[in-house]
């Protein structure tokens, strides 16, 4: 890795554009002289993530979340521009699963708090209902850091909850080494040589004179002075010139007809996926909405194929999604659903908060509801299925009455 870079995990879903991302992270976090020289001894910029609400509207029982706290950024006297996401970041100083804190929690009964964190920064918000989201914009010495600490396994728990805590935890960035990566360890010896009189080694041949001696105790003041200042501004006393990890703290979706904000959501569970499905077919088509106004996520049409569908049928445009090639036959009803390529849905089937993958076949008078349904799956007749998870080409027998799943899905 030879220069900042991005990273993001594989099971994001996430409307916000990367160049206002890459703008936060340039004006907050970037490093004027890394931006604009190749010089690796002198690296200063910082990183910054992405963390977003889990308790929206349309909440995920069990969802897994991180114990988050960040504090304010010092106030800016230029107005940020209009849409950029500068009033939602913050500064991150602690970043931890929740289950790890509840893992704390259970064995000592409690969660203590270092004075360190409060004492250099008592404006602390602590959140505990976000989630990282994993993506990154990280500065090229992370590289460095990582392979000075072998023992870090993961990167949001391990490499951003060290960093974040490095900031304000007294001789932490010491045994990170990060003091050697950011060369403080050769500022203390240049100042300990200063102070000295000379270099190892190499004592003076003779006593300092009275003028000499005051001259000397005005240069030490003045290099105090200096890194006190420096530390000042980044917030951190021990810590002067470690970098910020920073956070951007997506706000909170809220009901709204006009306009509902970018969607960020992380993928990695089946009940995940079909509350996102389902969340993504309520956004409009390019056919309602034009392709300049429409989200990256939209589909062209909400039905793809209307030559398949017979009359005699309902299907809720608003809030479903139905793909290519797909077959409905008559007296079928299809209500917040996503329905995958090449599926056939036969006549009398009822279908409601489903997400059915390509090539799934449902037969008549079916009635289906919040049910997740693999790829080529075929669905006896007159079937009844409630929170179901149906594993791809699996068959359900005709008149099977199914509360609970009776596979996993298989990716």
């Amino acid at each position: 890795m030879t220069s900042d870079f991005l990273l993001l995990p594989c099971d994001l879903v996430c409307e916000l554009g990367a160049d206002s991302l890459l703008q936060a992270w340039m004006v907050k976090s970037a490093s004027l002289t890394d931006l604009l020289s190749d010089n690796r001894s002198r690296q200063r910029s910082g990183g910054l993530g992405v963390w977003y609400q889990t308790k929206t509207d349309t909440p995920v029982k069990g969802e897994e979340t991180d114990f988050t706290a960040t504090i304010p950024l010092p106030p800016s006297t230029v107005l940020p521009p209009r849409g950029s996401l500068f009033p939602h970041i913050s500064k991150l100083v602690y970043s931890m699963p929740t289950d790890a804190l509840k893992d704390l929690l259970e064995e000592n009964s409690d969660f203590s708090v270092r004075h360190g964190l409060l004492h250099h920064h008592p404006n602390t918000r602590m959140l505990t209902t976000h989630r990282d989201a994993h993506l990154y914009i990280f500065p090229r010495w992370i590289m460095d850091f990582i392979r000075e600490n072998e023992n870090l396994e993961t990167i949001g728990e391990d490499v951003v909850g060290w960093w974040a805590k490095a900031g304000w935890e007294k001789g932490l960035s010491t045994n990170l080494g990060l003091d050697g990566i950011f060369g403080l360890d050769r500022v203390d010896e240049e100042n300990e040589d200063r102070q000295g009189g000379g270099s190892p080694g190499k004592p003076a041949t003779s006593s300092p004179s009275k003028g000499s001696q005051a001259r000397t105790v005005t240069l030490r003041d003045k290099s105090d002075q200096i890194r006190q200042s420096e530390s000042t501004l980044s917030g951190s006393i021990n810590e002067p010139l470690i970098p910020p990890m920073l956070a951007y703290v997506h706000p909170s979706q809220k009901t709204s007809s006009t306009a509902p904000g970018p969607i960020i959501r992380r993928v990695d569970t089946s009940q995940l996926l079909l509350q996102v499905s389902l969340q993504l077919a309520k956004l409009p088509s390019v056919e309602e909405t034009g392709p300049d106004a429409a989200s990256p996520f939209a589909h062209a049409r909400k039905v793809a194929y209307p030559e398949g569908v017979k009359p005699r049928t309902t299907i809720t445009k608003q809030d479903s999604l139905v793909a290519d090639n797909v077959t409905v036959q008559e007296k079928t009803s299809i209500k917040e659903c996503v329905i995958g390529a090449n599926c056939q849905i036969n006549e009398g089937a009822k279908l409601m908060q489903c997400l059915l993958m390509d090539g799934v076949v449902v037969g008549k008078n079916c009635k289906l509801t919040k049910c997740i349904l693999g790829k080529r799956s075929e669905i006896g007749e007159s079937c009844v299925l409630n929170d179901c998870e149906v594993q791809e080409n699996m068959l359900v027998e005709k008149k099977s009455e199914l509360q609970q799943p009776p596979r996993h899905i298989t990716w």
